[in-house]
């Protein structure tokens, strides 16, 4: 991350996170860990402006929902709280919803293997 305190406000307001704790070397915020409120999930979030410049625009990070029905929960909520994003697309096995860069340009995917559903070969384009 360039900017600790930027990105982990913005992985807070679009993922539903809060910061469980925070690491400081001489006054300044190096990193952060954020957990969802289930407690099932933690990430991490360190300051390393070289590192996150060479990832902008490559998706490093996958999430896993269970179902096309939540995966279309994630691409609404992300639509509400006017993230832009590619929308749903057709995986190798199931959809994937691509686009979701975060403060640094670094790419989120939301995934499912589910392939019950109708649309996974049916571009669903979001904001």
């Amino acid at each position: 991350m360039t900017d600790v305190a930027r990105s982990s406000h913005w992985y807070q307001r679009v993922l539903g996170l809060h910061q469980t704790l925070e690491f400081r070397e001489e006054g300044q915020l190096m990193g952060v860990i954020l957990r969802d409120p289930a407690e099932r999930m933690s990430l991490g979030l360190r300051r390393e402006p070289d590192r996150a410049a060479a990832l902008k625009g490559y998706d490093p990070v996958a999430f896993a929902v269970a179902t096309h029905e939540r995966l279309r929960a994630w691409r609404d909520r992300l639509d509400g709280l006017g993230e832009p994003h590619g929308g749903i697309v057709a995986g190798h096995y199931g959809g994937v919803l691509v686009g979701l860069h975060d403060p640094d340009g670094i790419e989120l995917r939301f995934y499912t293997e589910d392939t019950t559903a109708e649309d996974t070969t049916t571009e669903e384009t979001g904001s």
